[in-house]
């Protein structure tokens, strides 16, 4: 057989015709099972190394009873989702671990929490996926059980707030609001709002209560806050809400950065000048954050790191069966055009 040939089409059966041995005695050797001389498994390799063959994903699955995928499974609409880069970022920092390892993300989005358990179940059961990265945790999250009852390892984005099997990989992202609420403070504004995210959700009742007690540590109440479901719709209708009051916040934290930059187009909209009139805070960081106008102050919340943490992990726990939880560095501030001093009180 021609060495340059496509190694694409090189086959078992061409390895076993070049190296004199059965194909049998090449799958052995290919998947280091026992059985086979070091001798005959060194011809073997070197056979199929020089003939340029490569297992296909499917027959490595076969052999090891592996699929060689991960699941993320998402609950939420997928309207909201696609206006939020956080994911993009995140599934992008998953797939530097996986693509240089041939592995795969399998990812499905889902209506509600309860067709979320029985994707699971059907991912387990058609052993499409060999673990899952489980987002959005909730109180009480009935997934953790779940996963460990269909015996599906999984890594948790975030520390549950209950006893859970799975490694976690997370971000203390209240300190990013308590930055927030205290540069706001240090600019001398009184009246400071959150827009807040999904009370479901562990990180939208952190969020909400890092805001609330920085609120109270600056001397300054508890302040106002409006509950959303993430969405750039659900944010930009809240300001319009904050801004229409007799006595308006002059600044408001958003929960997100999709909701923050609508908030910006909702001021000035309404003829209210950001930062001059009224000062904006987001969170995530994402690319586009930079380059409205003015450019958003927000924290930095690296989802990219995030995802290549999370695979690492994940993988890990699937390999060797145990993986340590990681902490990620704490959510910072980050100081652009959009949070000055008010003009008025």
């Amino acid at each position: 057989m021609d060495p340059a040939q496509d190694s694409s089409k090189v086959t078992i059966a061409d390895v076993a015709r070049e190296a004199g041995v059965s194909k049998g005695l090449v799958s052995f050797a290919l998947n280091d099972r026992p059985g086979v001389s070091a001798e005959t498994r060194a011809r073997i390799l070197q056979v199929a190394g020089t003939l340029g063959w490569t297992p296909s994903l499917r027959a490595r699955s076969l052999s090891s009873k592996r699929s060689f995928a991960l699941g993320f499974v998402i609950a939420r609409d997928p309207e909201v989702l696609g206006s939020d880069p956080f994911f993009t970022s995140f599934i992008a920092g998953v797939e530097t671990v996986l693509a240089p390892e041939g592995l795969a993300l399998v990812l499905s989005v889902v209506p509600d929490a309860s067709t979320e358990l029985a994707t699971y179940r059907t991912l387990v059961t058609d052993g499409r996926v060999d673990g899952v990265f489980l987002s959005d945790l909730r109180q009480d999250d009935v997934r953790i059980p779940y996963l460990s009852e269909l015996g599906l390892p999984a890594v948790t984005l975030g520390r549950p707030d209950q006893l859970s099997p799975f490694p976690s990989v997370s971000i203390d992202d209240t300190n990013g609001i308590r930055e927030s609420v205290r540069h706001l403070a240090a600019l001398g504004h009184r009246r400071i709002a959150h827009v807040a995210g999904s009370p479901a959700m562990l990180h939208g009742n952190r969020r909400r209560a890092a805001f609330t007690a920085a609120m109270r540590d600056a001397g300054l109440g508890d302040g106002q806050v409006v509950e959303t479901d993430f969405s750039i719709s659900a944010g930009a209708d809240a300001t319009r809400r904050l801004l229409r009051q007799d006595q308006p916040p002059t600044a408001i934290v958003f929960a997100n950065d999709p909701m923050a930059i609508a908030g910006i187009g909702v001021a000035q909209e309404l003829g209210v000048s950001v930062p001059d009139d009224l000062s904006i805070t987001g969170f995530d960081d994402i690319e586009f954050a930079r380059y409205v106008y003015p450019a958003l102050t927000t924290v930095g919340a690296t989802p990219m790191v995030w995802g290549r943490a999370a695979a690492t992990t994940l993988l890990g726990l699937i390999r060797t069966g145990s993986a340590d939880d990681i902490e990620l560095p704490a959510a910072r501030l980050i100081i652009r055009g959009s949070a000055a001093a008010p003009t008025s009180h």
